[in-house]
């Protein structure tokens, strides 16, 4: 999910940028949500596992494409599927510009050997690239973010509106690696519960952090669970009316940064410099793990390898640190 969050800044910006523009975008239907407060943007569904799969698929998706009328197509996802609609779009002469994802500056920061740690490009700015080569240039310091969503009654009847502000809380990943040991979250949250002054909402997806998290909101007052029980577009009402967002390097801490909501990122094995950090979020935002004490940081892009000994490099970002940090910006 976060590759796609990432793209909704920048289609925001063009949009601000270009009143004139008529933008389809084409996106997997679980994500679809992510677009809807976007003006003048026409989102369609990708059907990769049924009408769209295969060859046959995506050439029916490319003749279902064809009556838009398309004047351009910027791919900001550059998989195989891409580059054969890329070949479709190709017999009609229609301009059909890709994502460059920079594996190699990638692979030189994630090696173990003769390692390059350097800010790469960040996503964002290939994202708008691949506009600027069709001639759309945007800036990204000029993108404003997303309005704040309106809250549905079924939302408000799960987090009664009060004095208190409200935290969100993603403490889950798709890597052990990107994850903050469950009983270090245990003492921020118990930190944040016991000033009484903030409502503690507790994101994931699973079966099991569902339970793991309504097992956990049971044990303090001010917390409540609201995974399992929202919808993707629901879960966006609610995090777009934050007032701090505290994740891993996940998808949570994107969907956050689009409304302008301050994010504080936690990093393991992964780090801001391969381009993934929220966007427009400031850098003191992200507590990283100890590269003193783990020099392979960072291991890969997407935290998927785990070298010997590393198994509890979250643990070198202390709790009272992250409490800290949120107390920091609720109190501002």
């Amino acid at each position: 999910m976060g590759d796609v969050a990432m793209t909704a800044p920048i289609i925001n910006g063009l949009t601000q940028k270009y009143p004139h523009l008529h933008i389809t975008l084409l996106t997997k239907k679980p994500f679809m949500p992510i677009f809807e407060g976007l003006e003048r943007v026409n989102v369609l569904e990708a059907d990769v596992k049924k009408r769209h799969k295969g060859l046959i698929g995506l050439w029916r998706l490319h003749q279902e494409l064809k009556p838009l009328q398309f004047d351009a197509v910027a791919d900001l996802h550059n998989v195989l599927r891409s580059r054969i609609l890329k070949k479709y779009f190709a017999l009609e002469g229609i301009p059909f510009v890709q994502i460059d994802k920079g594996r190699r500056e990638k692979k030189a920061l994630t090696r173990n050997r003769n390692k390059i740690f350097q800010q790469l490009k960040t996503t964002h700015e290939r994202y708008a690239n691949v506009l600027a080569q069709l001639g759309f240039p945007i800036h990204l310091s000029e993108i404003k973010p997303l309005p704040r969503l309106p809250l549905s009654e079924k939302v408000l009847g799960l987090v009664a509106q009060d004095t208190k502000k409200w935290v969100g809380v993603a403490p889950f990943a798709a890597h052990e690696g990107k994850m903050y040991p469950l009983s270090l979250m245990e003492k921020v949250i118990t930190e944040l519960n016991n000033t009484n002054k903030y409502k503690i909402l507790l994101f994931g997806g699973g079966v099991k952090e569902v339970e793991m998290l309504e097992r956990l909101s049971k044990s303090y007052q001010n917390a409540l669970c609201m995974a399992g029980k929202l919808n993707l577009s629901e879960e966006l009402e609610l995090i777009s009316n934050l007032d701090v967002m505290l994740s891993m390097d996940s998808g949570n801490a994107h969907l956050a940064a689009n409304y302008g909501i301050p994010v504080v990122t936690l990093w393991g094995v992964t780090h801001p410099f391969a381009g993934f950090y929220p966007f427009a979020q400031p850098m003191e935002n992200a507590l990283l793990a100890d590269r003193e004490k783990y020099p392979l940081i960072p291991t890969s892009v997407y935290g998927n390898k785990m070298p010997k000994g590393y198994e509890s490099v979250m643990e070198t970002i202390p709790p009272q640190q992250v409490v800290d940090k949120l107390l920091t910006i609720l109190e501002a």
